[in-house]
């Protein structure tokens, strides 16, 4: 008898049809002699429906009434779902995410796992029941009601699947896997049957439709993760430890496994800032401080003892990153602050990239045979990143799909 943990996205949960379609699909998992506990998102798309409600109510909604607001989402799907395998015959419980005893810090709208006490769920499945928990948040020290971040489900998913040693965890979701690209964007994407948890990091981290954080927890954890359609049944993608290495033995003419795209991006510049020493970690401090993650970071050349710093950070947190930026800006005796919130990120990924040469200027010229202008570059090991115009990023995916022939399959 395996453990499976399940976690099912808002897609899959939209309707009464669909909740009941997903208990179809945990009713038999069950008739084949597996235990599952169910993780849920909020249904469709309720969570925008009550951000753009608080909105309403106020310019800048309080970040813990929100998180709390935020909650009941994954509530509303977790008791229906409940509800639903009950009237299926099958014995089952909902818990909030405190009640699944999953602790975090207390930075609400992006707070982190603490640590994950099973015994409820554990206690529950040995009662025989299907366990169906609300995913994307948490609770902490001192009992206020904690989100994780968007798409967090899944690491409530891979957290749990973590603390119980599940057998495995399984991602059901509107598309059947991970493609190469984006497939509303790019049509010739093709789906992969693996991927390796540090392809993957890279791909979600940079636009792929996963959570990062889930995936780190599954490379710190080495928990296989399945993603797969909930829809239809057809095989998924296997995110493991080991898939890498396929790229390592495929043809040395192209190393390239996927293009991601990301499009909540917005640009900073703070103009005329002094060339000195600390001047960098006097503006990026307080943005740690104020829990605005910062990514691409250009720095031009001084001239005359002052430079141009630009960052980027995501749209969501532009406005909070402004309110510090500007602060410090006139601390600085800068000429000002510049942004816009109109870019995007493209990027390819790919464990051999490394061991081989010619990737970047491939990226490089495809883009401007398409006249795609690059504002920013970020690379890593296995990963460059190119900032574009959102009105562009399309057409980049598109070219660089093409250009690196990720249509095919490898040998």
């Amino acid at each position: 008898m395996a453990l499976v943990v399940q976690k099912y996205g808002g897609t899959s949960l939209a309707n009464a049809n669909k909740i009941h379609a997903v208990a179809d699909r945990i009713a038999a998992t069950i008739a084949r002699g597996d235990r599952v506990v169910a993780v849920v998102s909020a249904m469709g798309n309720t969570t925008d429906d009550l951000i753009a409600l608080a909105r309403r109510v106020a310019d800048r909604p309080d970040a813990r009434e929100l998180d709390l607001l935020l909650s009941t989402g994954e509530l509303v799907s977790s008791t229906l779902l409940a509800m639903a395998l009950r009237s299926k015959g099958l014995e089952a419980i909902s818990l909030s995410g405190a009640q699944a005893g999953i602790r975090t810090n207390a930075s609400h709208g992006h707070a982190k796992i603490a640590g994950v006490e099973p015994r409820r769920i554990l206690d529950e499945l040995d009662r025989g029941r299907v366990v169906v928990v609300a995913g994307f948040q948490g609770i902490t020290d001192d009992m206020d009601v904690t989100t994780l971040g968007r798409g967090a489900s899944d690491i409530t998913a891979v957290a749990i699947a973590a603390v119980v040693e599940a057998d495995r965890c399984e991602v059901y979701t509107d598309v059947d896997g991970i493609y190469t690209a984006d497939p509303n964007l790019v049509p010739e994407a093709r789906k992969l049957d693996e991927i390796g948890f540090e392809e993957m990091l890279e791909l979600a981290s940079y636009g792929a439709k996963m959570a990062p954080r889930s995936i780190e927890m599954g490379m710190v954890y080495d928990i296989p993760i399945m993603v797969a359609s909930s829809f239809v049944e057809a095989p998924g993608t296997l995110i493991h430890k080991g898939a890498d290495m396929e790229t390592r033995v495929t043809e040395i003419r192209n190393r390239v496994r996927g293009i991601a795209t990301d499009v909540d991006v917005a640009k900073i510049t703070v103009l005329g800032v002094v060339d000195r020493p600390g001047v960098s970690a006097e503006l990026f401090e307080p943005l740690a401080a104020a829990d605005v993650s910062v990514d691409v970071i250009v720095q031009n050349a001084s001239e005359d003892g002052a430079t141009d710093l630009t960052f980027t950070v995501k749209r969501s947190e532009l406005t909070r990153a402004l309110d510090v930026v500007e602060e410090v800006s006139r601390q600085l005796g800068s000429r000002g602050v510049t942004s816009s919130d109109n870019l995007a990120k493209v990027s390819i990924v790919g464990t051999g990239m490394r061991e081989g040469s010619g990737y970047a200027s491939r990226m490089f010229r495809t883009l401007a045979d398409h006249n795609i202008n690059i504002e920013m570059i970020t690379t890593s090991e296995i990963r460059i990143t190119c900032i574009v115009d959102e009105a562009v990023v399309a057409d980049a995916a598109r070219a660089l799909h093409a250009a690196f022939e990720l249509e095919k399959p490898g040998p």
